[in-house]
């Protein structure tokens, strides 16, 4: 993010509530903010000093602008799975050790990291994480207007079986669906991990393999009472309609993303 305490107004009013950690990480040169879900959390990252970290974000603003930037990939384990990946003569980086201090609470979380090449993820910038000590605080007062979960992240591909072979039999995430749309000629894959999708969209071009993160679909309980609160809170949306799977209702967030294209969804 550019800036910070923007991309937090942003997003609070998106998800409906506040972050519940904002803080930084010594000696990255970067500050976060925390937005718990249901099934996983959204991070805000900005630069706010000098060393890797910020060094990351400043290349990405500079050659993407704001938008999704990365996947972080939980596990509870992350020495078997950087065992895995050496066992298959991947070439990745030592675990890193991560630490973050709450800037209200001064509380302190610590992981693991492990950041995974651009020549394995295909230019998707992926790591995996393991957390240690510490815990995110959840927010407590649960609306039928905010965010609940996150349903699905979409992600561009050229190479579909290639991607298959790396999120499905590398990464080891369950392949729940794989369809031709004969509509616009490509290939629709789903993965399936934490109550969530991996929506990926397959065009083959006949250039080297390459995937791209494009856009988020957020769960509400009730989408126009969501509706409803984002008009009045200055948030552009367009109306609520029937979605193109059978018994949901979604409406697109056209402002307030950081450049993300977002979907609201609601399952009937």
């Amino acid at each position: 993010m550019e800036d910070l305490s923007i991309a937090i107004e942003n997003y609070t009013k998106l998800l409906g509530f506040p972050p519940t950690w904002r803080g930084e990480h010594p000696g990255q040169g970067t500050e976060n903010a925390l937005f718990p879900l249901d099934n996983l959390y959204v991070e805000l990252l900005a630069s706010n000093g000098e060393g890797p970290g910020s060094d990351m974000i400043k290349g990405f603003l500079e050659l993407n602008g704001e938008g999704l930037s990365g996947i972080a990939l939980g596990t509870s384990d992350i020495q078997a799975a950087k065992n895995k990946l050496d066992g298959m003569e991947i070439d990745v980086s030592n675990l890193i050790e991560g630490e973050g201090k709450d800037e209200d609470s001064r509380e302190i979380r610590t992981w693991k990291n492990l950041f995974l090449p651009f020549s394995l993820t295909r230019g998707v910038f992926t790591f995996l994480i393991q957390h240690e000590e510490g815990s995110l605080p959840t927010h407590k007062e649960k609306v039928d207007s905010q965010v609940n979960k996150l349903d699905h992240v979409v992600i561009n591909t050229n190479d579909p079986e290639g991607l298959i072979s790396l999120y499905r039999d590398t990464y080891g995430i369950r392949l729940a669906l794989d369809q031709t749309v004969e509509k616009w000629g490509g290939r629709m894959l789903f993965f399936r991990l934490n109550h969530t999708t991996l929506e990926i969209i397959g065009k083959e071009d006949g250039k080297e393999p390459q995937d791209s993160l494009w856009g988020l679909a957020w769960v509400v309980k009730d989408i126009k009472v969501t509706y409803n609160r984002l008009i009045s809170e200055g948030v552009e949306v367009t109306e609520v309609k029937e979605g193109r799977k059978p018994n949901t209702l979604v409406a697109t967030v056209k402002s307030h993303t950081c450049n993300i294209p977002t979907l609201l969804i609601q399952h009937l």
